[in-house]
């Protein structure tokens, strides 16, 4: 399965064509749902929960474009594709851009303003991914 989106950003350089590996497809879904997990348990650090529910979400949105044979360097673009590579609606990634731009603000300028709402949205935002991810169809193999 192609997008044209898809392709179209392999034409202008913001996605490589890579043949997914089974290996790592099973290492990002492992790794979100640990971490998606340990997102919800209440007696970690509200930047330790953040972290881990961010994660989980990257690896779910990186899992669904690999899947497909794309990859991208670009942690952003890995949640916009969401509409094409995992089907889900444009609005339903801009709680993950919001979740982006405060984890940019921790991790380049150290500080991680509380928001226990967005927290709430995002480890919601990255369930109803996994969700969306596990009832993905299988893909072809290559050449088949």
């Amino acid at each position: 399965m192609t997008s044209a989106e898809l392709d179209n950003l392999v034409r202008i350089g913001k996605l490589k064509r890579e043949p997914p590996s089974p290996r790592e497809l099973s290492g990002l879904l492992a790794s979100a749902r640990t971490r998606l997990a340990d997102a919800g348990r209440g007696d970690l650090a509200f930047d330790s929960r953040f972290d881990l529910a961010y994660n989980a979400a990257h690896a779910l949105a990186l899992f669904a474009l690999r899947r497909l044979g794309y990859r991208s360097d670009n942690r952003y673009l890995v949640f916009q594709c969401l509409p094409h590579s995992a089907g889900l609606p444009v609005e339903s990634w801009r709680v993950l851009a919001k979740a982006h731009e405060r984890r940019n603000l921790a991790e380049y300028e150290g500080h991680l303003e509380r928001d226990d709402r967005l927290l709430m949205d995002l480890i919601a935002a990255a369930t109803a991914l996994r969700l969306a991810v596990e009832a993905l169809p299988p893909t072809e193999k290559p050449g088949a």
